[in-house]
């Protein structure tokens, strides 16, 4: 395949691993069946695919089963992939704008700006989330069950505490997996601690990758209900898997702006 391919961990911090993306720019137009291919070889949770066009870069998700409508951190790798090794060469795409490159997508353009080294701002939509009620089979297979429901694209369980977020299990795979959310997941987060406002953790039903190490577009959902709920519009943030991510989120209108750190592998 005539491409080029990075690995980037995105929502990289101190003692935060982050979360594994791959970028793969592309010199020519490949089906979709052949995306999902490549994204399911990869094993990672997103592969990302970069497409020089007309007027600027496409840019498309796949995680091993599925495109995504949105996804944040293989778009803050992406962004990185653009600043690190394409700007140089084509500088006068007009994807690039002073310290920002913008993206098509399904999404419509996505706008992200370099902070500094390595350090990249996402401009998200917010999508902020309704009362709901949860799926049982979702209900009954956690091991620890939420004391509010929210309904985005993403299912947000709110519970009490953060060691909640820590502690909490998918303990029945086989019924979770019984519910069919399509693009979206199950997001569980609470209170923070010390210099965070809030955390985090991601599940998705009938994926290959149960838990995403780091979702950045889960907090298209998490960064208006934290700001409501603790009256601020500027909040920090850490996503409790294994790798674990660190994130600053802003709001401002109908956007949330995600900041965080890439780093090559």
């Amino acid at each position: 395949m005539d491409c080029l391919l990075y690995n980037v961990n995105a929502f990289v911090a101190e003692g935060c691993k982050g979360s594994p993306a791959c970028v793969v720019v592309l010199r020519k137009e490949i089906p979709d069946d052949r995306m999902l291919q490549i994204a399911s070889e990869n094993g990672v949770p997103e592969t990302a695919f970069i497409l020089r066009q007309d007027g600027g870069y496409r840019l498309r998700w796949f995680t091993p089963d599925m495109e995504m409508d949105l996804c944040g951190h293989a778009t803050l790798a992406s962004a990185h992939v653009a600043f690190a090794h394409l700007r140089k060469n084509d500088a006068e795409n007009p994807a690039f704008c002073g310290n920002s490159v913008c993206f098509e997508t399904r999404e419509g353009v996505i706008e992200v700006r370099c902070e500094g080294e390595r350090l990249y701002t996402l401009n998200f939509p917010v999508r902020k989330g309704k009362p709901a009620e949860l799926p049982k089979a979702i209900y009954d297979s956690l091991s620890i069950k939420p004391s509010e429901v929210y309904l985005s694209r993403d299912y947000l369980l709110i519970y009490d505490d953060c060691k909640a977020v820590e502690q909490v299990e998918v303990c029945d795979r086989r019924l979770f997996d019984t519910v069919n959310l399509g693009e979206g997941g199950v997001i569980v987060s609470a209170p923070g601690y010390g210099k965070y406002d809030f955390v985090s953790r991601f599940f998705t039903p009938q994926a290959t990758i149960l838990e995403d190490p780091v979702t950045g577009s889960a907090h298209c959902t998490l960064a208006p209900y934290w700001a409501e709920r603790l009256g601020s519009s500027m909040m920090n943030a850490v996503q409790l898997s294994a790798n674990r991510g660190e994130l600053r989120c802003r709001i401002e209108g109908d956007r949330v702006y995600i900041t965080g750190r890439a780093e090559e592998s």
